[in-house]
C-alpha cells in the first residue's frame, strides 16, 4: 500500500498539476545528491508514474504517443538528475572530474567551473517544463 500512500500524499498537496510535478522534481534533485541515477529511477519512477498520469497537465495528444505526459516527465527527471549530479554539496560528477584532473586543479576550481553548466541545465529544464513539445516532437515522429 506504499504506492497508494505516496499518491494520496502528493494529491493532498496544496497545489495541483504542474506544482506537484515541480515538487517531485525538487525531491528528485535532492535524492540525486545522495543516490545514483539507477536507484532514483528504479524507486521513484514506478511510484510516481501513476500520479503523473492522473494529473491534468494539459499536454494533450501528441502524435501517436501513449501517455505523452509520462514521456515528458521522464525526460524532466533525467535532466533534473543530471543537474543534481553537478551540484554541491555532494555532486558525484564533480568528484569524478577531480579524480581525472591534474593535481594543480583544486576542488574549488571545479566547483566554480561547473556553475555555467548548472545554469545551462536549469535553463534547459525550464524550457522542457514550459514547452513539452521540445521533448515530445521527436517521439511523435517515431509513432506516426
Amino acid at each position: 500500500g506504499g504506492d497508494e500512500l505516496i499518491e494520496m500524499g502528493l494529491m493532498a498537496l496544496p497545489f495541483k498539476g504542474h506544482g506537484i510535478v515541480l515538487f517531485i522534481l525538487a525531491a528528485v534533485f535532492f535524492l540525486g545528491f545522495f543516490l545514483d541515477w539507477i536507484e532514483v529511477c528504479l524507486i521513484i519512477l514506478p511510484l510516481l508514474a501513476p500520479v503523473v498520469s492522473k494529473l491534468d497537465l494539459g499536454i494533450g495528444v501528441i502524435g501517436g504517443i501513449d501517455n505523452p505526459e509520462l514521456v515528458w516527465f521522464t525526460i524532466l527527471v533525467a535532466v533534473t538528475l543530471q543537474t543534481s549530479f553537478l551540484t554541491p554539496p555532494v555532486g558525484p560528477s564533480i568528484f569524478f572530474l577531480q579524480g581525472v584532473a591534474p593535481s594543480d586543479i583544486k576542488l574549488k576550481h571545479i566547483y566554480h567551473g561547473v556553475v555555467p553548466f548548472i545554469i545551462l541545465q536549469l535553463i534547459g529544464l525550464a524550457l522542457i517544463f514550459v514547452w513539452p513539445d521540445f521533448v515530445l516532437w521527436l517521439p511523435s515522429l517515431a509513432y506516426n
